[in-house]
């Protein structure tokens, strides 16, 4: 969418497992599809053409009090649904809680904390009223390094996306509020969005690109936002063929497809197409722009060019998801005005769960001789414009719509009004007071200024970050994708300066996406790279936190951290996109030998962790999943067929967690990517203790797409577990 210009970890040894949907009783509904169809079936029968109109047509750009609304039917005592942003929160209110970024979220590899963030999501939304929080983000899933709203979505795999994607959409709608998983499918570029195509051949949609939708179908996810490109030409929110066959039929989601605002192209086109609502309900133009359902849709069923039953399905689908989070009994009313911000205070005690993802979702690069953590320094320069909030504020500018200061979320629909922000130099003052530590500082960008402020202390902290949002605004030249993969505001020659002044210089990094770290990452002087990257407002207490030591850095890279541009193989194009394949990310390094400079899932810690006794037990049947049709696919897709377990032991110093990460690899016969992630745990471990992680592989986890089903082909697998997916410590094999 678019809009207006802590503690130490603990003691004992405790196993998270990324628990499957087979593994866990769903929580993730007040009633099931079939009651909520059943009362939806009943309400509808109580409701004219015109009601039924109104339900699923937007009141207009601005015409409401939320970012979208619809009209009320009174007859049913259905309300005007309240939809608003965000992926992070809740846009337009001042005293919501600004969360960590999806893109950091999927850095904690923790499938708890990813599950309460999408709790503590809803339960803001639903105190104000909002029926439809409009996230999480499946897409764009970051094919483009570049991308500008690759930060809002879950990282460069389907796998960890769908994964974060179910942890979110349970966690929000047990808070009932209906999660909308967006954007459906292929923007994965700002640049042209509203007109390029993406030409996506059907393998690589299935396998990479509808895989995290499927996982959100599979949780129950009430809503799906259609995207504003066109795919193989027909556009998103009136194509048929991803939003009737792939979404309704193939994947069995009984929920309602709305557009991206002002996605909406035709009247009858978009309503044979699949698309049950429009949002907004017109352009951007005030007060209405042009309308293209309301009277419209009423005209087109009157003179049979859309069937009345395909209205009446249009309702009952938006119907049936109010009904299924139990928003007909009790439901508070939205009173806030988007267009005239106001104070809610509903943030509770969320700012914990931020903290512990700004700590958590931290990924140490680089640590030479353990100068982190910090013990005590007499002396620290802290450097760099991203050490502090911005002079103007931390909301001074209209959807985080410019880069000053610390970075701690990207630009757009996507952000949200900071309740407050805690800035690195922030925190790291009050810690330095505690450890008489003198502070000198430099907070802004100059290269001679750093260096002069750094050259006396016994250690040098230089902040650098890089940014990006959605296309509607530009910010120094960058039109919501990043121009290119250098920090911003000469952050290099920032480094570099510094670094060739004090020998132990450490660079903490704010980012959307990853970095060319090359003009610095060998400097002998350079002694730590912290990769902090979008942490909400709790940003510099969890730097902190890991600075120091109270907790021991765990996060690992959710996309990898090339040496140069072109190793990704994929760019913002200026056309039509026909530059789709199933090596996006470590599949196109792992396929072409290419060595990164950091892989995806690397991250270092305080401590050492050792893996051994691994197991492999159970294997599927070759051939194709021939189950019944359920939310997500065939019902034996989402069916265990094999276990990988693994043990793990903490053999350092100090307590900490570790994300044993499991990837396979498919007989050759597959013309597969050498090896994919297929299952990660997050373990924390005290001093010599020991736990298990265990996969439990799904049907689909080791299926291809081949001639319009998921098969499983017959020969030998790969099984790899490893600290990433270059760093593999324990190999094994599962015949089919």
């Amino acid at each position: 969418m678019r809009g207006l210009s802590i503690p130490l970890l603990v003691s004992a040894a405790v196993t998270r497992a990324s628990a499957l949907p087979s593994d866990q009783p769903s929580r993730r509904a007040t009633i099931s599809w079939d009651d909520a169809y059943a009362k939806a079936t009943t309400a509808l029968a109580k409701l004219s053409l015109s009601d039924k109109v109104g339900i699923v047509t937007g009141t207009g750009w601005q015409a409401g009090n939320c970012v979208g609304n619809t009209k009320a039917a009174s007859s049913i005592g259905y309300p005007s649904l309240c939809l608003q942003d965000g992926p992070l929160g809740v846009r337009y209110i001042n005293g919501a809680t600004s969360f960590a970024a999806g893109i950091h979220a999927a850095s904690t590899w923790d499938i708890d904390l990813i599950r309460e963030r999408g709790t503590f999501l809803g339960q803001e939304a639903k105190q104000l009223g909002i029926h439809v929080q409009l996230g999480p983000v499946a897409g764009p899933m970051g094919k483009i390094p570049t991308g500008g709203r690759n930060w809002e979505g879950f990282g460069a795999d389907p796998y960890l996306v769908g994964i974060a994607m179910r942890e979110t959409i349970q966690g929000m709608q047990e808070a009932g509020v209906q999660a909308c998983a967006k954007h459906y499918i292929g923007n994965e570029q700002e640049k042209n969005r509203e007109s390029m195509s993406s030409a996506i051949p059907d393998r690589i949609m299935h396998e990479l690109y509808l895989w995290p939708f499927a996982d959100s179908v599979q949780a129950g996810v009430a809503s799906v936002m259609c995207s504003y490109n066109k795919i193989n030409g027909t556009y998103a929110c009136e194509n048929g063929g991803i939003i009737n066959k792939l979404l309704k039929d193939e994947l069995g989601f009984k929920g309602y497809v709305m557009s991206d605002w002002n996605a909406q192209h035709t009247t009858t086109g978009s309503a044979n197409g699949g698309l049950d609502m429009t949002m907004p309900g017109s352009d951007f133009n005030n007060p209405k722009g042009n309308i293209l359902w309301g009277a419209a849709l009423q005209s087109a069923v009157s003179s049979g060019q859309v069937q009345q039953s395909r209205v009446d399905d249009m309702v009952k689908r938006t119907l049936a998801a109010w009904y299924l989070v139990g928003q007909d009994k009790g439901y508070p009313t939205a009173t806030f005005n988007s267009w005239k911000i106001g104070n809610y205070n509903v943030g509770g005690n969320h700012k914990d769960n931020v903290r512990k993802m700004a700590r958590d979702g931290i990924v140490l690069l680089k640590n030479i001789g353990n100068v982190l953590p910090l013990k005590k320094p007499k002396s620290i320069a802290v450097i760099g414009s991203d050490s502090i909030v911005a002079p103007k504020g931390a909301n001074a500018c209209v959807d985080r719509g410019c880069n000053d200061g610390t970075l701690a979320v990207g630009w757009g629909s996507g952000a949200i009004e900071f309740p407050y922000l805690i800035a690195p130099l922030d925190a790291i003052k009050t810690q330095a007071q505690k450890d008489g530590t003198t502070i000198t500082t430099s907070t802004n960008d100059n290269a001679q200024q750093g260096a002069s402020a750094a050259q006396n202390a016994e250690v040098a902290i230089v902040h650098i970050n890089s940014d990006s949002g959605e296309g509607y605004i530009t910010v120094e030249g960058n039109a919501g994708d990043r121009k290119d993969l250098n920090p911003w505001h000469n952050g290099n020659d920032l480094v570099k300066a510094v670094a060739a002044v004090n020998k132990k210089t450490i660079v903490v990094i704010h980012s959307v996406g990853p970095l060319i770290l090359e003009p610095y990452i060998d400097n002998p002087n350079v002694v730590a790279v912290v990769w902090a990257g979008l942490p909400g407002q709790e940003s510099g207490n969890g730097l902190v936190d890991i600075l120091y030591g109270a907790a021991s850095p765990s996060g690992k890279l959710p996309y990898t951290i090339a040496k140069q541009p072109s190793d990704y193989g994929t760019a913002v194009t200026s056309g039509d996109d026909a530059s789709w394949d199933l090596f996006i990310d470590y599949r196109r390094f792992d396929k072409n030998n290419i060595t990164p400079r950091f892989e995806f899932g690397f991250g270092l810690s305080y401590t050492s962790f050792t893996y051994d006794a691994l197991t492999v037990t159970g294997a599927p049947t070759a051939g194709p999943a021939v189950g019944a049709k359920a939310p997500g696919g065939p019902a034996d897709l989402f069916e265990t067929v094999a276990t990988v377990t693994a043990k793990i032991t903490n053999s350092g110093g100090v307590a900490g967690a570790e994300v044993p990460q499991l990837y396979i690899g498919y007989p050759a016969s597959a013309n597969a990517p050498p090896k994919q992630l297929r299952g990660f745990n997050k373990l924390n471990l005290a001093v010599g203790a020991s736990g298990t992680a265990t996969f439990k592989l799904r049907r689909r986890d080791l299926s291809v797409w081949e001639g319009g089903r998921w098969v499983v082909p017959s020969g030998e697998f790969g099984v790899f577990v490893g600290a990433s997916s270059r760093d593999v410590r324990l190999t094994g094999k599962i015949t089919v």
